[in-house]
Order: C-alpha cells, then sequence, then structure tokens
C-alpha cells in the first residue's frame, strides 16, 4: 500500500477555507480602505500624498496581494469539483443560482450601488468555466480539437462579454488547470507563469500541491456556497455604519 506523503495534508474543505480567507482579505481592503477611506483603487501613490492616505494605500496593496491566491484555488476546486461531481448539470445550476443570489450583495459591497450591469461577480466566471471544462472533456472523448477550442473560446467570450470578475482569464485559466490535471508539475509551472502579471497569485500553488484529494465533510458543501454572498453584504453594511464617507 502507497504512503501518502505528510505534505499533502489539506482535504478539499481546508483548501477552500484558505481561500475563503484570502477573499475576505482581499474584499475587505476594496471595501474599507479603496471605497471608503481612500474613496476609490490607487493605481500608484501621488507624490503629493499625505502619509495617512500613503499609510492605508500601503496596507491596501498589502491585503491585495494576499487576497490574489484565492481566485487559483477557486478555479482549481472547480476542476476538482467537475471530475468528481456525479451531476454536472445539477453543479453549474448552483454556480448559476448563487452567480444571480451573490450579484446584489456584489454591487453593494464593490461599487456602491444596488445594481451595477457594466461588472458581475467570480460565481459567473467560476460556471463558464466548469461549462469550457465540460465541453472539453465531451470533445476530448471524440478527439475533435476544433470543436474543444469553439467551446473554450466560446465561453471566454461569454465571460468577457457579461464583464465578469477575471473574465476570459479565468476561464482560461481554469481551462488550463483542466488540460494539466494529470501532471501536476506542469499544472504547477504553466499555472504559475499564466499568473505571473499578479505577483502573489502563484502562492496559490503551495497549498493546491498539499491538496491530497479527499473532500471532507459534506456538512460544510453549501456553507461554502453561501459564504460568497453573505460575506459581501456583511462588508457592505458594516462600511455603511463607519464613520468614514466613500
Amino acid at each position: 500500500m502507497e504512503k501518502k506523503s505528510s505534505f499533502r495534508c489539506l482535504n478539499s474543505n481546508i483548501l477552500k477555507m484558505i481561500a475563503i480567507v484570502a477573499m475576505l482579505i482581499d474584499h475587505s481592503a476594496v471595501v474599507f480602505i479603496e471605497n471608503r477611506i481612500l474613496g476609490g483603487p490607487f493605481d500608484f501613490i501621488p507624490a503629493a500624498t499625505s502619509e495617512y492616505v500613503a499609510m492605508w494605500w500601503k496596507a491596501d496593496i498589502v491585503l491585495r496581494f494576499i487576497g490574489r491566491i484565492s481566485m487559483p484555488i477557486f478555479c482549481y476546486q472547480i476542476v476538482e469539483g467537475f471530475l468528481h461531481t456525479k451531476d454536472v448539470k445539477q453543479y453549474a445550476g448552483r454556480l448559476l443560482l448563487f452567480a444571480a443570489v451573490s450579484e446584489i450583495p456584489f454591487d453593494l459591497a464593490v461599487f456602491n450601488t444596488w445594481f451595477y450591469p457594466w461588472y458581475q461577480n467570480v460565481f459567473f466566471t467560476l460556471l463558464m468555466g466548469l461549462l469550457a471544462i465540460a465541453a472539453v472533456n465531451r470533445y476530448e472523448a471524440e478527439g475533435s480539437l476544433w470543436k474543444q477550442a469553439a467551446a473554450v473560446v466560446g465561453c471566454c467570450c461569454i465571460a468577457q462579454i457579461l464583464k465578469a470578475d477575471y473574465g476570459a482569464f479565468g476561464v482560461f485559466f481554469t481551462v488550463l488547470l483542466y488540460y494539466c490535471r494529470q501532471d501536476m508539475r506542469r499544472q504547477t509551472i504553466l499555472g504559475s507563469l499564466a499568473l505571473l502579471w499578479e505577483v502573489t497569485a502563484p502562492l496559490a500553488f503551495i497549498p493546491i500541491r498539499m491538496y491530497n484529494g479527499e473532500r471532507g465533510s459534506k456538512r460544510w458543501k453549501w456553507f461554502f456556497y453561501g459564504v460568497y454572498p453573505v460575506h459581501l453584504l456583511i462588508l457592505a453594511v458594516g462600511s455603511r455604519i463607519l464613520p468614514w464617507s466613500p
């Protein structure tokens, strides 16, 4: 019997928890620091900025860097979910349901409005990533490369048209992880190279490579779906009771 490596000690639930904590840190920086304290995202720090603003700007950068590891983990979990689900249609249906449920909390937290049609939450991206790899899986069996390519391009285009969080890149990255699913080294190298534009995002492959292939308790299933809209709603409400104005 093959002995499991002690390094691979994280089940799916723990891996998702890591992603959720990173996401919460990231979104807290957006809602409280960028939107409320700074009054909007800072791409660079102006020379005439006060020490107060400079301090919060630096804090925002650190927190956003931490948050960058969440998206790769969620995309990896979509691939794992697809490989282990008994019903892809039901899986896609759950993603679509929570994409719809999350949209108002997302708009309230990030854009300070009930309705912001020009940018959609990440559940839409994860849904299109799932549909893309489901199509790839189907057309792999047929040996049709052009159908695989057409399906991936189509899902990328839909994500981009919807202006979903991470858009076409999120779909492409999910497909990349799927294609490399049987070679962890290749998956890590190519995935890290694809993420270099976000500096700290490749660090996500540290916990991903610690994944032991086990699901963990099923009782957490709906928590992992519901935590996204709930935490956004809490952030949105919390940002409105703080003393500073946007």
